[in-house]
C-alpha cells in the first residue's frame, strides 16, 4: 500500500546559492525521479502451500510468538477445526517444505498446532465467526469423519443449516481406530463434541443406503456433501488361497477400539505398508503376540529406493517408532503362498518382489528363486479399502472413488459434492479437513450463485527472497517422547510441549512473504518515505509508502527479512 497525493501546481522556490529556502523540501515531489516503486506483496509461504488443510501457518505462529494463543488458535481454526487430532497424527508435510529447513532445522509447525488445539480444549474457547447471518438454506453431509465434520463446521461459519449423518454411533471416522498412543480417544471426542456443538443437527447410526437415501437427502436439502471414506476390505487372497479365520486389518483395529481385545497369537504376519498396518502392528505387540511381521513389496519411507519401487504410503515416523519397539518389517517382499493344516496358517513363503507403476496402475512382480518360509499363527491383510457403494451406486458407476470435477461437484451432479476418502488423492486427516474446506466453499458459492474459478494456487515465495542476514541459527524444539517401558502400553508416546518453548518454537518461524513487522523498511529508508500505521484505525497495514518522495532506490525491499516487499516497474 503506497499514497499517491497530488503534485502541487507551484514551482520550487530557490535562492541565489542554489540552496532551497526554508519549507520548500516538501514541495520537492523527489518520487517523480523514480523507475521503480515497492509493493507490499503478500506470498504464499511454501508451508502453507504444502499443508493439505490450507492453514495459514505464518500468521497463527506470529501471533503465538507474540504470546497471543487465542488469537493464533482462532487463525488456525479459520481453516482447521481439529487441530488437537491433527498437531497429533498429521505426517506434517509443512514441515518438509519449511524454508527453514534449509537453514539450520525445520519449524516444528505439528507441535504448535498441537499446542494450541490441546489449550482451547482445555480454556475453553469457542469457536469464532458463528454469530453472523444465518441463511435459510439446509444442507446435508453424510459422514462425520474429520472430511465430513470439517465441511459441516465451515458450511456453519458461513450461516447455513447443518444436518449431519452418520452410520456409527459416534462420529470421528476412522480417527477412532487411531491407537491412543497416538490419538486418545479423549482427545478425539472432546474436539468432535466442540464442533458439533457449533449447531449442527447430528445424526448418528443413519447409513446411507439403509435409513436415509440419495434421492431422499436431494429432495429435502439445497445440496449434499459426501463423506462415507473408506469402510470396505478390498478382497485378499494369495491364488484363491485364504486361511479360516481370516480377519482383516481394519477389522481388527475397530474390534480393539469397540471390544478392547484382540485374538492372541504368538507370531503373526501383517500384510501391507499403510498406517492400517504399522498401527495394527504395533498394537499386536501391546496386546501380547511375541513376534509381529509386516510385509511390503515397498521401501522403508525416507530411505532412497531402488528404481521403480516406491515407499510406504505409512507416516515414516510411525514406521520408525514400529521398528524401535520390535515389529519386523520385510520390505521388498510379498507372500507367494500360505502353509495351511486343516485351513489353519502355519507358516507363509515370501518371495522378494518389486512393486511398479505402468501408468496409473500398480504392477507387483515375484522373482522365483528367492523363495523363504516364515512361521506364523495369522495372516493379516491391511491392504487397503474401497468406498461401499451402497445408496451411491448411480454416482460410482464402475469406478471404486467418487470422481469429482474441479468445481468439487460430483462428475454428473449438481447440488451434490464430495471429499475425503471416497475421493482419490485421500488418505490422511489433513487432506480430508482440507477438502471439506474445499466443498464448504463450493456449496456457499453454488448457493449463492457466486462463480468461483477453478483454484491454482500461486508458486510459494523462493528460499532466495528471503534475506537471511537477519536470522541467526537456533535450536529447533524437539517434542518429549516416552521411552523403553512406558512405550509398551497404550499412554501417548509425545506429550504437548510447554508453552514457553513452544512461543520461541514459533519465534524461529521465518514469515516466508508476509511481514514480520521488524520496521526495516521504517527504520533505514532514506528519504522517510515508509511510514508506520500501526494501531491507525481504518489502516489495515502497518506500513505504507509516500511515493511523493520515494525514489525507488529498493533498500526496503533488500532489507526485508522476509520477502514481503517487491519492486514493481514505475506504472
Amino acid at each position: 500500500m503506497g499514497i499517491d497525493k497530488e503534485r502541487p501546481a507551484s514551482s520550487v522556490r530557490v535562492n541565489a546559492g542554489g540552496f532551497a529556502l526554508p519549507g520548500t523540501s516538501r514541495m520537492n515531489h523527489t518520487g517523480s525521479w523514480r523507475l521503480e516503486r515497492p509493493l507490499y506483496v503478500t506470498s504464499p509461504s511454501p508451508c502453507h502451500g504444502a499443508c493439505p488443510a490450507h492453514e495459514e501457518i505464518p500468521v497463527y505462529l506470529d501471533h503465538l510468538a507474540m504470546d497471543r494463543p487465542r488469537q493464533a488458535w482462532e487463525a488456525l481454526v479459520a481453516a482447521n477445526p481439529l487441530p488437537a487430532v491433527t498437531g497429533r497424527v498429521c505426517p506434517h508435510p509443512c514441515e518438509t517444505a519449511c524454508h527453514r529447513g534449509s537453514y539450520d532445522t525445520a519449524v516444528s509447525i505439528h507441535s504448535a498446532e498441537r499446542f494450541l488445539g490441546d489449550m482451547a480444549l482445555r480454556e475453553g474457547w469457542p469457536y469464532p465467526g458463528l454469530d453472523g447471518d444465518q441463511r435459510e438454506e439446509a444442507v446435508a453431509v453424510v459422514g462425520a469423519g474429520p472430511s465430513g465434520l470439517s465441511c459441516a463446521y465451515h458450511l456453519r461459519r458461513v450461516g447455513y443449516r447443518v444436518t449431519l449423518f452418520e452410520a456409527l454411533p459416534e462420529a470421528g471416522g476412522t480417527c477412532r481406530i487411531i491407537p491412543d498412543y497416538r490419538l486418545p480417544a479423549e482427545i478425539l471426542s472432546r474436539e468432535v463434541e466442540r464442533i458439533l456443538a457449533t449447531g449442527i443437527d447430528f445424526r448418528p447410526g443413519q447409513k446411507l443406503g439403509r435409513e436415509i437415501s440419495l434421492e431422499e437427502l436431494e429432495e429435502g436439502f439445497s445440496a449434499v456433501f459426501l463423506a462415507p471414506g473408506r469402510q470396505k476390505n478390498r478382497i485378499y487372497s494369495v491364488d484363491h488361497a485364504l486361511p479360516g479365520d481370516l480377519h482383516h486389518g481394519l477389522d481388527l483395529l475397530w474390534e480393539w477400539r469397540n471390544v478392547g481385545s484382540l485374538p492372541r497369537w504368538d507370531r503373526a504376519v501383517v500384510v501391507g505398508g499403510g498406517n492400517t498396518a504399522v498401527d495394527l502392528a504395533r498394537t499386536l505387540l501391546r496386546t501380547g503376540s511375541r513376534e509381529v511381521h509386516v510385509v511390503t513389496d515397498e521401501e522403508l519411507p525416507g530411505l532412497p529406493s531402488p528404481t521403480g519401487r516406491g515407499a510406504m504410503p505409512a507416516i515414516a515416523r510411525e514406521v520408525a517408532m514400529a521398528l524401535e519397539e520390535g515389529v519386523r518389517i520385510h520390505t521388498g517382499r510379498r507372500i507367494g503362498r500360505l502353509i495351511l493344516r486343516e485351513e489353519r496358517v502355519i507358516a507363509v513363503e515370501l518371495l522378494h518382489a518389486l512393486k511398479e507403476i505402468e501408468g496409473q496402475t500398480p504392477v507387483h512382480r515375484a522373482f522365483s528363486g528367492t523363495e523363504t518360509i516364515l512361521e506364523t499363527d495369522a495372516v493379516i491383510p491391511a491392504v487397503g479399502q474401497e468406498v461401499d457403494p451402497a445408496g451411491i451406486e448411480r454416482l460410482l458407476g464402475n469406478r471404486t472413488f467418487l470422481s469429482l470435477l474441479p468445481t468439487g461437484q460430483v462428475e454428473g451432479e449438481t447440488r451434490i459434492f464430495a471429499g475425503g476418502d471416497a475421493c482419490p488423492g485421500g488418505g490422511i486427516v489433513s487432506q480430508a479437513v482440507g477438502s471439506g474446506h474445499h466443498g464448504a466453499r463450493r456449496i456457499d458459492a453454488l448457493l449463492r450463485q457466486k462463480t468461483l474459478s477453478p483454484e491454482s494456487p500461486p508458486s510459494p515465495i523462493p528460499f532466495t527472497s528471503l534475506n537471511l542476514a537477519y536470522f541467526e541459527e537456533r535450536p529447533a524444539y524437539v517434542p518429549r517422547e516416552r521411552h523403553g517401558e512406558a512405550r509398551t502400553g497404550f499412554s501417548e508416546i509425545e506429550t504437548t510441549g510447554p508453552a514457553d518453548e513452544i512461543r520461541t518454537e514459533a519465534d524461529r518461524c521465518f514469515s516466508c512473504g508476509h511481514c514480520l513487522e521488524c520496521d526495516n523498511c521504517w527504520t533505514l529508508c532514506p528519504d522517510g518515505a515508509v511510514l508506520r500505521t500501526a494501531g491507525i484505525p481504518g489502516i489495515p497495514v502497518p506500513y505504507v509508502f509516500d511515493y511523493d518522495y520515494c525514489k525507488g532506490c529498493g533498500l526496503c525491499a533488500q532489507e526485508c527479512p522476509s520477502g514481503h516487499i517487491r519492486m514493481s516497474p514505475e506504472p
